[in-house]
């Protein structure tokens, strides 16, 4: 096992390598750990020795998205930073070549999503719940995980999720393809996710990467070109004028 202080990895032999997403308590979203994570699924992908990576989260909540706390008080450079770490974190993941199973046992929301989405396999536990929650805390979505999303969702799940911000549970997550296999308790999840994991991890590698780009590489292209035409740093920032009090009517929401 190796690990720094918000990702670790285990291996579990045959290729397979466990990425467990460390930040704690929920994995909420901050630019370095998006960028260490890009970097982490770069290295992987590049490794010959990995065959299939899982993707994991010790804590209840898979991961929370931003930290409102935080996040209302970004001033410009901050709000690019995190725009940046948005785009190439998911876009790091949407595009490795391995495959890369979801083991997701509490919820993923706003941010916190796009692990998922940009994964291969989905698999969920029943207390699972997924959303995107953007809409609600007053912020659009940076180029990358809006590229993701239209890719990965279809257009009635995209104005389900998207335009009213509200949470599903893993039975309508599984009926919109959000997610693929629904665990009862964690010992299945991690068991379900392994197999899963292990199966992909058969299939011949080149033909699998191949095929991975040729599914994404038009919405790939897209993200970078975004990317190279200042995608990171949206004119006049990533917030507006709502952004701050919506951020704060979610905080006080969430408390009460």
């Amino acid at each position: 096992m190796t690990e720094n202080e918000q990702l670790i990895i285990r291996e579990h032999g045959d290729g397979i390598v466990e990425l467990q997403l460390g930040r704690a308590p929920v994995n909420a979203l901050s630019a370095d750990f998006l960028l260490s994570f890009a970097a982490e699924m770069t290295r992987l992908g590049s490794d010959d020795a990995v065959r299939a990576i899982i993707l994991s989260s010790p804590f209840k909540v898979f991961s929370a998205g931003l930290d409102l706390k935080e996040a209302q008080n970004f001033d410009l450079e901050q709000q690019n930073a995190i725009v940046r770490g948005l785009n190439e974190g998911f876009l790091a993941l949407y595009a490795c070549p391995k495959p890369v199973v979801a083991c997701v046992g509490g919820a993923a929301i706003a941010g916190g999503l796009f692990f998922v989405l940009a994964s291969d396999r989905r698999v969920a536990m029943t207390k699972s719940s997924f959303g995107l929650a953007e809409v609600r805390v007053g912020a659009d979505f940076p180029i990358g995980p809006l590229e993701i999303a239209k890719a990965t969702l279809d257009v009635d799940t995209r104005r389900r999720l998207m335009l009213t911000g509200q949470s599903v549970g893993p039975i309508a997550a599984r009926n919109f393809g959000i997610i693929d296999i629904i665990a009862e308790d964690p010992e299945d999840l991690i068991g379900y996710s392994l197999a899963e994991a292990r199966k992909l991890a058969e299939l011949p590698s080149l033909a699998y990467a191949s095929i991975k780009s040729q599914l994404r590489g038009e919405t790939i292209a897209r993200i970078k070109a975004a990317i190279e035409n200042g995608g990171n740093s949206p004119e006049g920032g990533w917030f507006n004028s709502q952004t701050k009090a919506a951020m704060q009517k979610m905080i006080d929401h969430g408390s009460s």
